[in-house]
């Protein structure tokens, strides 16, 4: 469900306005066919701001299709950068860029390790509650969220005592998403012109 609450309220109030002055000066001038049914509904109006951002809840599922399989992700506006949850990560050179390889760990029943090797595209110091800080790479990931392809940037952690692998911050969420924190759920994990099996 794609919208734009404050445009969508602005569009609604001026067409309330603009229907229901319309048809006061009718009556008064006596020309009146006044509407029973009240106000026109605006589900079908969509401007470039509608279309830009989704109603996701605080968990959603998204699909990597790199690793081929789909994996709970939270929401957090708390977190500037994205995070997965990856192990055996190994810095190396290659053509005079720096790369990581690393693995994603299975996450469900049926699931494999995956290694991938990605371009790193920065390193981030991240301090974790009582844990001294430590500087971890960051890489692009394809992920498929509500239907569209994204490649958000993620830094590479060992999140095996979190409830979740994946953790989706704001430099994604932006212009993306809009948290309902009192839902789960809302979005489909599939990309445009993808098959369920």
């Amino acid at each position: 469900m794609r919208l734009g609450p404050t445009r969508i309220a602005m569009i609604a109030t001026s067409i309330v306005c603009s229907v229901f002055g319309e048809a006061s000066s009718a009556a008064e001038s006596g020309d009146a066919k006044v509407s029973k049914q009240g106000p026109p509904r605006v589900e079908g109006i969509q401007s470039e701001e509608a279309k830009a951002k989704v109603i996701a809840g605080w968990l959603e599922l998204i699909e990597i299709p790199a690793a081929k399989r789909v994996a709970k992700a939270k929401l957090d506006s708390g977190a500037k950068t994205s995070s997965i949850h990856a192990t055996n990560i190994k810095e190396f050179k290659r053509d005079g860029q720096n790369w990581v390889r690393f693995d994603l760990p299975a996450s469900g029943k049926g699931d494999k390790p995956v290694t991938l090797e990605r371009r790193r595209v920065r390193r981030v110091q991240i301090k974790d509650h009582d844990d001294p800080a430590s500087r971890r790479p960051v890489v692009t990931i394809e992920v498929c969220f509500d239907g569209q392809r994204y490649e958000p940037q993620f830094t590479l952690a060992d999140r095996g005592n979190f409830l979740y692998p994946i953790l989706l911050g704001r430099r994604f969420l932006a212009g993306v998403a809009v948290i309902d924190p009192a839902e789960k759920y809302l979005t489909s994990s599939n990309c445009l012109g993808d098959t369920k099996e």
